[in-house]
């Protein structure tokens, strides 16, 4: 039941009943009205703009994480570009440079993507540049690391027939040091032992008793092993590859056959005087396409630098050869 209100007449020295107008009452119940609305718009605004609701929360704490791991992305990618520049530099300054082949240029390590904009879905959001220049840094990264990864197989494919290629060339002395009676004569002009006029002497002729060990001096394939060349009698000769061949001559007896594969140190025949001989000794040649150079360079397998000195001297030495 609504309260009933009096007010004091001081004219009839009574109390008098209040009566409030329809009019009165429709103006405060409007006023009453406009301010709640007002109050309620404001307290909304205020509410979205300073209050967030649990699914505004939880996505900004999304965002939070995602823009977290993006940069902790960036800092790994960092730590993949230092290594992989470590790697890039070996790569040009030994790898490539010891088996003679041509660094890779800069630019096309760290070449970018031309073209359309790879990167426009990314745009538009709070984050974008961020996102794009992740995004970007991981494809250019991605792309050094096949670079790297191509030049790496192609270091290995070299080194491989680097392998080869040091297997292959005739790098020991053939004749035993042990087995040796001298070093009866070397690469250059020397006597004929039997014409006795000065000529060039295109190999190496070692001194050894008959029936003395020949090892391969380098990996090839045995190409002759027969008497047919004049002057040599039994010999041998071996393909090694790459432009080198080595002569094995005045032998004995064989311990190989034509077209047999063998490699450096295997014991090919034996020494003899057969041939234009004037004692048991092999004379050994090596050929470079097709040319004889003096084998004189190819002992740095099995030689000591105190050895090499000495062969060195007794080679040079204008003296009589035995073939």
């Amino acid at each position: 039941m609504a309260k009933v209100k009096y007010y004091y007449d001081s004219e009839t020295l009574s109390y008098r009943k209040i009566t409030r107008k329809k009019r009165t009452t429709f103006k405060y119940a409007t006023v009453f009205f406009v301010a709640a609305a007002l109050f309620g718009f404001l307290s909304f605004f205020i509410a979205s703009q300073y209050i967030k609701s649990p699914k505004e929360r939880q996505l900004s704490r999304e965002l939070q994480n995602a823009q977290l791991q993006f940069e902790l992305l960036n800092k790994r990618m960092d730590g993949a570009i230092s290594a992989l520049e470590n790697v890039e530099e070996r790569d040009n300054a030994i790898y490539r440079l010891y088996f003679e082949a041509n660094p890779i240029p800069e630019e096309q390590r760290r070449a970018g993507f031309g073209g359309i904009n790879r990167y426009e879905k990314f745009e538009g959001f709070d984050n974008s540049q961020l996102i794009s220049e992740s995004n970007k840094r991981l494809d250019i990264l991605e792309k050094a690391i096949v670079v790297q990864s191509k030049s790496l197989d192609e270091i290995a494919k070299l080194a491989e027939d680097k392998e080869k290629f040091l297997e292959s060339i005739p790098a020991i002395q053939p004749v035993s040091n042990l087995n040796l009676t001298r070093m009866a004569s070397g690469y250059g002009y020397r006597t004929d032992p039997f014409t006795k006029v000065r000529k060039f002497h295109f190999g190496m002729d070692f001194t050894a008793p008959r029936g003395t060990p020949v090892y391969a001096s380098g990996n090839g394939v045995v190409k002759r092993a027969d008497n047919g060349s004049t002057g040599y009698g039994n010999h041998i000769r071996i393909d090694h590859g790459y432009g080198y061949m080595s002569l094995y001559a005045h032998l004995f007896k064989y311990n190989v056959r034509v077209n047999q594969k063998v490699k450096r140190g295997d014991l090919i025949g034996f020494v003899g005087s057969t041939g234009r001989s004037e004692a048991p000794h092999l004379h050994y040649e090596v050929f470079k396409d097709n040319a004889r150079i003096n084998p004189i360079n190819f002992y740095y397998g099995n030689l000591s630098a105190l050895e090499f000195d000495k062969l060195l001297k007794k080679a040079s030495l204008e003296n009589q050869s035995l073939d």
